[in-house]
């Protein structure tokens, strides 16, 4: 029997099933590409998680893309030897292997959905990731924060960082703007083409439960994984989510999409066991999360101290009883500390 392949991803919360959009895109696509149009919530969501409704993948939610194959998320490992990690990637692999969502559009659908999916790419994505990773306020209490939470240690110190600055070089790409810098004049800019594509997209769904009528395909899979993170998560700075809330058929397409292909993940204080275990290498007990994170930090505070000591930064000198008895003279302390 042929090893499945493997997809990573981003684990969710805020009632999504992963936060990160990339991921979103992929979850969404490689369920509805196989046809899964059940109307059981339970029955589609068995199949999606455990099966992904025949399509051969098993899925992996973590929170350390370090343990992904490709150092980053998503990833699909093919057979365990090839890695793809760029959604388009991914979603051509599924194409090949006879999963198209976009099976039974027309031409001009197709067209269409080419079109309003570039729209996305230039005139949303950059705002989303103004919005997440940029906007002082949005990065430091919600981004950094889940981040910084939900890695182990010691990643979480310093790949929150690093993870803002590619994301910087790469709003600074797609706006063909190297010395693109954080202010009021590009937020107002990013906001106003985020709207305006927003407010296109409403157009085009109209009063349909989908992009193409009763059927979804991968436009709504891509407007999904675009919208649902600014609808779900609770921003500081949340002038795109008070729009997108203003549109009640985005809103509603976004809440239906998750009720019929995703219902546990918005469900909460639920007693029922998940059906997608994390890796167990993200430290999921709790219990045992805190304490391997508190021996983690004594180990690194003891490493940090031997550093010290074996470079000189530090030194620990031998003091006479008899030195003990008058006290050392602060202004020769301050004057050797000065030398």
């Amino acid at each position: 029997m042929a090893t499945p392949d493997e997809l990573f991803c981003w684990e969710g919360d805020w009632g999504l099933p992963s936060v990160s959009t990339d991921c979103l895109v992929v979850l969404e696509i490689s369920i509805i590409s196989v046809g899964l149009k059940s109307q059981d919530q339970t029955t589609v969501e068995e199949k999606a998680y455990a099966q992904f409704a025949g399509a051969p993948l098993k899925l992996r939610k973590m929170s350390n893309p370090w343990r992904s194959p490709s150092g980053s998320l998503p990833a699909l490992r093919i057979h365990q030897k090839e890695t793809l990690s760029r959604p388009s990637d991914i979603i051509i692999h599924l194409r090949k292997q006879k999963y198209n969502a976009d099976y039974d559009l027309s031409a001009k659908e197709g067209a269409d959905s080419l079109a309003f999916i570039s729209l996305m790419e230039e005139k949303l994505m950059p705002a989303l990731i103004y919005v997440f990773w940029i906007e002082p306020k949005n990065y430091v209490d919600v981004t950094r924060r889940w981040y910084a939470e939900h890695m182990p240690f010691p990643l979480n110190f310093f790949l929150p960082g690093r993870m803002q600055r590619r994301q910087m070089e790469k709003l600074r790409l797609l706006r063909g703007d190297e010395s693109l810098e954080a202010g009021e004049e590009v937020e107002k800019e990013l906001y106003h083409d985020a709207v305006e594509c927003m407010n296109l997209l409403s157009q085009r769904l109209g009063s349909q439960k989908f992009f193409f009528g009763d059927s979804p395909s991968s436009l709504d899979a891509y407007v999904f994984g675009h919208l649902a993170p600014i609808l779900k998560s609770k921003l500081p700075n949340g002038k795109l989510q008070q729009h997108l809330k203003s549109l009640d058929n985005l809103t509603n397409f976004c809440t239906n999409i998750l009720l019929l292909y995703f219902p546990r993940d918005g469900r909460e204080n639920s007693n029922q066991k998940p059906l997608v275990q994390h890796d167990s290498g993200d430290f999921d007990h709790v219990p045992n999360k805190r304490r391997k994170q508190f021996l983690s930090a004594l180990v690194a505070l003891g490493a940090m101290v031997s550093y010290a000591l074996l470079t000189g930064m530090v030194s620990i000198q031998h003091i006479q009883q008899e030195a003990l008895e008058e006290p050392p003279d602060l202004q020769a302390i301050e004057e050797e500390g000065d030398g």
